[in-house]
């Protein structure tokens, strides 16, 4: 297990995921990955910001779309980078090229954010703390355990996001594709008592089609969730296969939301 009490500025921190129907997404991942979840918000109010948690410990939110952000064309999910300051880097991605797609705002899940897009289009969100510190559990079944850039622009992206974060990169051939992975230099997470070195914050790979962060969790059992989520209304894109060291699937929940999972082989 991998605990957080926070991160630091340019280290991804939190997943959240954009549905129509908010609601109807809440079963599929509380029966994909035994979530429980709250809704921080009174059903009365049209918008939802549900958080899920691992054995109480916070791991991703389900929410509405927001009136200060453009509604994706389709459920999605996204990554947020912690940041000393939503406006200032927002300021600094529209500076290097990349797009603002709403205006800074204070979320009901407690941080203040942008959404953002870099040059190529791929979105995601600066998160400035504002009571939530991020996801508490990473790196283990039923948890986030990484975000992976997939454009077909590396080189933009490496300039992109050095500018804007600060991340330094070291690519290597992965089987004929280049691999990419973006690095905070000296980046140390975890509990106090248990630190862990994690510079390596995120991914990349070259891809056709329009740019975009994926998102992948650790699970005991791929085949296990496949199946599950067929059950539950979801579909598999990419049937669990061989990734060592993983055997990996890549599922989409019933509003089409996709997402990856990964098992651990030992």
């Amino acid at each position: 297990m991998s605990n957080r009490n926070g991160y630091e500025h340019g280290v991804p921190c939190w997943i959240t995921a954009v549905h129509p129907d908010t609601g109807a997404a809440v079963p599929f991942y509380e029966g994909v990955f035994g979530w429980e979840t709250e809704d921080l918000i009174d059903a009365d109010d049209p918008g939802r910001y549900v958080i899920c948690r691992l054995r109480g410990h916070e791991v991703a939110a389900l929410v509405s779309d927001h009136p200060s952000a453009p509604s994706p064309p389709t459920a999605i999910w996204g990554t947020n980078v912690w940041v000393d300051s939503a406006d200032e880097t927002a300021a600094r991605a529209t500076q290097a090229g990349g797009e603002l797609l709403g205006e800074p705002f204070d979320s009901p899940g407690g941080g203040r954010v942008a959404v953002l897009a870099d040059p190529a289009g791929a979105v995601f969100c600066a998160w400035q703390p504002q009571g939530r510190r991020g996801a508490q559990v990473v790196n283990e079944p039923g948890a986030w355990a990484m975000s992976q850039l997939l454009t077909p622009d590396p080189d933009g992206a490496k300039a992109f996001y050095g500018t804007v974060f600060g991340w330094t990169t070291e690519s290597f051939d992965a089987g004929g594709a280049e691999v990419t992975l973006f690095r905070v230099p000296g980046y140390v997470g975890g509990e106090p008592s248990q630190p862990v070195s994690r510079e390596v914050v995120a991914a990349m790979a070259g891809a056709p089609g329009p740019a975009r962060w994926a998102i992948d969790f650790w699970i005991d059992d791929a085949e296990a969730a496949a199946a599950r989520a067929t059950e539950l209304g979801g579909d598999v894109v990419q049937a669990p296969h061989d990734a060592p060291p993983f055997r990996r699937a890549v599922l989409a929940d019933p509003q089409g939301a996709t997402f990856s999972v990964s098992q651990l082989l030992l």
